[in-house]
């Protein structure tokens, strides 16, 4: 995969996952906090910012961990140069089931960062990364089979624990920073922008799975049954 396509392919997870259903209440909860700064421009934009870069944080730091882990034993190493190709098929046909609800992921929130978050929000404008960084690890079922089944595997097969992961978390935070700047301006609509929000995020999300499995079902038939040269 080219490195540009690699890089949108990242941040485009990174803004599906932010508008899934889970992922997307712990967005809102942010833009009203972020509504405190509401008629203060700069205040927004710099909470904003702070937000998606505490997203970012988590995960970097995540990516990092788990390549290094997978990387540092030979075996695994091996078994991913060697076989990466002809697993990724199968996978990205699973993931996109699961982004389609097609098969349930009985996976929990991450209940007790989003209670250490809810703690934070009364910490001021450096509260911002802190609610970003816990946020970001209250996995939901859609928000873990992207990050983990799609973002962490194209990250470890272009050898980018670092960018790809960050591009990432730049797009899990692109909602809330444009939201954030809309109550800036004047909050009237915002309620009718998140509705109009979450329907798009059916669409967006029906149109990935799509793509997910159509992508896996060309892996597999090209490089697990040759009947693609």
């Amino acid at each position: 995969m080219g490195a540009l396509l690699a890089a949108g392919s990242a941040l485009w997870l990174g803004i599906l996952t932010s508008i899934s259903p889970c992922p997307l209440a712990s967005n809102i909860a942010a833009v009203a906090w972020l509504g405190t700064r509401a008629g203060r421009v700069k205040g927004a934009l710099a909470a904003g910012l702070l937000y998606t870069a505490g997203r970012m944080a988590a995960y970097v730091g995540l990516g990092l961990v788990l390549a290094a882990g997978a990387l540092s034993l030979p075996a695994i190493s091996q078994f991913l140069q060697t076989y990466g190709t002809r697993i990724l098929g199968p996978l990205l046909m699973l993931i996109g089931m699961f982004v389609l609800e097609i098969i349930p992921m009985p996976l929990t929130a991450g209940g007790a960062f989003s209670a250490a978050a809810e703690r934070v929000k009364n910490w001021g404008a450096w509260a911002a990364p802190l609610l970003g960084f816990l946020f970001a690890l209250s996995f939901c079922p859609v928000s873990a089979a992207l990050f983990f089944g799609s973002l962490l595997p194209l990250a470890l097969r272009e050898s980018s624990p670092v960018l790809l992961p960050a591009l990432y978390g730049i797009g899990t935070g692109l909602p809330v920073l444009a939201f954030s700047l809309i109550l800036a301006f004047g909050r009237a609509s915002i309620a009718e922008r998140l509705m109009r929000l979450a329907r798009f995020e059916t669409w967006a999300r029906r149109v990935t799975g799509i793509v997910f499995i159509g992508a896996g079902v060309y892996l597999s038939l090209k490089y697990i049954f040759l009947l693609i040269p």
